[in-house]
């Protein structure tokens, strides 16, 4: 993948990983929402220290044979660990014309890759580097793994975990890493980011991204799925008239996390303009989130919202989307019918 520059609201952690060059850790974590740039800010920091010529402010040179090596993926000092689904491989082959998905997993055999590379000499007697994205993508045996190679730490290496989730990682990793907090841009950050892309509504782009610009572009990009989410909101918010069954069956083609985390910003909504007569995710939808929010039980929505965290967990796994669908919106259907 190609090194993309720093952005704006990266500018602070970038100076905490300057000063600790000169100290450098074996390992550490880069921790910070979903679709801020914490994996482009992992790439400059792992391109940075292979670098040859780093600029005074610890970023690569972009010219030295290292730099080049790096922009053309094939550095000998660097390896890139995710799984085989972000790395977007090909589908193998399983028999009489069937296709595997490419798995969501970081599996123990690439972690175990890492020993052999850990023994070698540096290639041009500098760093190594080893970067695992996301990291709460290892399984159980991975993680093990992992920790084997932090308890024994190489010379000369080192480790970069980035993570969305790292409560799901292990305590003992927890413990064996530096850890650096990547932050959340503010507003106005992501709003002129995201003009500068030519994007003409960031404001409902960034609120039904959960503010995160980078989640935003993505949607941006995603036609279709922005038509599904215009669909989505066009039924939830007429419960009346709300046909679970027929939006069951338009959105079976979306992922499940996805849609079930419309859900949850659609009942936070609902819970923060009952509470508080304000809302995040939806502001246009305001006065109609607050009349539904008007009608509806406080410990009704509590429960349903206790349902959807469950529901997210279980759009991981191998479900019937439909079928799960059906469910969670004859469920709030009905809770929003008992509420009126």
């Amino acid at each position: 993948m190609k090194v993309k520059s720093l952005y704006t609201w990266q500018t602070v952690p970038w100076q905490r990983w300057a000063g600790l060059r000169s100290r450098l850790p074996h390992a550490i974590l880069l921790k910070g929402a979903q679709g801020i740039g914490k994996l482009d800010f992992a790439m400059n920091l792992a391109q940075s220290l292979l670098c040859e010529k780093p600029h005074a402010d610890g970023l690569a040179c972009q010219d030295c044979p290292s730099c080049h090596w790096f922009q053309q993926e094939t550095h000998p000092d660097f390896r890139l660990l995710q799984p085989d689904a972000l790395a977007e491989a090909e589908n193998v082959d399983e028999g009489e014309g069937k296709k595997k998905k490419p798995s969501r997993q970081i599996s123990v055999d690439q972690v175990r890759t890492l020993a052999d590379f850990a023994n070698l000499s540096a290639h041009q007697g500098g760093h190594r580097v080893v970067l695992i994205h996301p990291a709460e993508a290892m399984n159980t045996n991975a993680a093990n793994a992992l920790l084997k190679t932090l308890e024994e730490p190489s010379a000369r290496m080192l480790i970069i975990l980035v993570s969305h989730k790292p409560q799901q990682l292990l305590p003992t990793i927890l413990s064996r890493c530096l850890t650096l907090a990547i932050p959340m841009p503010t507003p106005e950050q992501s709003t002129a980011f995201l003009k500068q892309q030519g994007i003409s509504n960031p404001a409902t782009l960034l609120a039904q991204a959960g503010f995160a610009p980078l989640q935003a572009m993505c949607l941006a990009e995603q036609g279709a799925a922005t038509d599904e989410y215009n669909r989505f909101l066009q039924e939830i918010k007429q419960p009346a008239k709300f046909d679970a069954l027929a939006l069951a069956e338009q959105l079976q083609k979306s992922e499940p996390a996805q849609v079930v985390h419309w859900l949850q910003q659609w009942c936070y909504d609902l819970s923060s303009a009952k509470l508080t007569g304000k809302v995040r995710y939806n502001p246009e939808l305001i006065n109609y989130i607050k009349s539904l929010a008007d009608k509806i039980s406080a410990i009704d929505l509590a429960r349903y919202q206790k349902d959807l965290l469950v529901a997210r967990r279980e759009a991981l796994h191998p479900l019937n989307p439909k079928l799960q669908f059906e469910s969670l919106f004859l469920s709030y259907r009905q809770m929003m019918l008992a509420g009126s």
